[in-house]
């Protein structure tokens, strides 16, 4: 699937359920929030995550009361009513995060999904021995590809299964973590992709616009907040364990 497939389909949906519940056209706003690293992730143990390198922030949606959010490289505030935001396709990773924050914050409100809010402090530790359980039970002894360093599942993981880790973070890819090399998202992504039995992809790749490499190739977990609404809307597992 093509990337501009992909987010027209998911616009679409956004556009749908907005019209079936009649918010489309209120005067209702979502602000965009980038948040603070306390506020996003609280005081870990490990200071490895990237929030806590600076490499992503965390952006924020309120919508009603209810909270989305979506991790970007491109953090900005937005403040608009939903029609504004599914009037077209987004064009660049701010634009796609305030989709996808806004989407999540909304999808909260109507009951479509749950656990928007990223974990904190200790909990992204939890969150990784139950997705070692949770793939071990679901999917057996398998090779994984890991979508995205994310520290506590990378080092869970890596305890557990044969796994390569795909990152696009240039000064990360080389790097050893766990006795695992982080490989290059772009040009080492088909190898990883064709060696694996199984991906576990970030839902960050939903706001950057990656996804639409991960889907249909192998079986596939996103993982985390950022993919919450889209995950409902798109009939895409998802796995999250410790999230608000």
């Amino acid at each position: 699937m093509e990337q501009s497939q992909f987010f027209s389909r998911l616009v679409d949906k956004f556009r749908q359920i907005a019209v079936e519940n009649n918010i489309t056209g209120e005067e209702v706003t979502v602000s965009g929030k980038v948040l603070t690293n306390e506020e996003a992730i609280g005081n870990p143990d490990r200071k490895d995550f990237p929030l806590l390198t600076g490499k992503e922030r965390l952006m924020q949606a309120e919508f009603k009361g209810f909270k989305g959010q979506a991790f970007s490289d491109m953090p900005g505030p937005f403040t608009g009513t939903i029609a504004s935001i599914i009037e077209r396709e987004p064009q660049n990773n701010w634009e796609r995060a305030v989709l996808i924050a806004s989407l999540n914050a909304v999808c909260a409100y109507l009951g479509l999904t749950d656990k928007t809010i990223h974990c904190k402090d200790n909990d992204p530790e939890e969150c990784a021995c139950q997705l070692v359980t949770h793939i071990r039970q679901y999917y057996g002894d398998v090779k994984v590809a890991l979508v995205g360093l994310q520290p506590s599942m990378l080092e869970a993981l890596s305890g557990e299964f044969w796994v390569r880790n795909l990152d696009l973070d240039k000064d990360k890819i080389g790097s050893i973590k766990f006795g695992i090399e982080i490989e290059d998202g772009f040009t080492k992504r088909d190898e990883v992709l064709d060696w694996c039995d199984i991906i576990i992809a970030t839902g960050s790749t939903c706001a950057n616009g990656s996804i639409v490499h991960y889907l249909g190739k192998k079986p596939v977990l996103f993982y985390g907040t950022t993919v919450s609404g889209t995950a409902t809307l798109m009939d895409l597992p998802r796995f999250c364990a410790c999230a608000g």
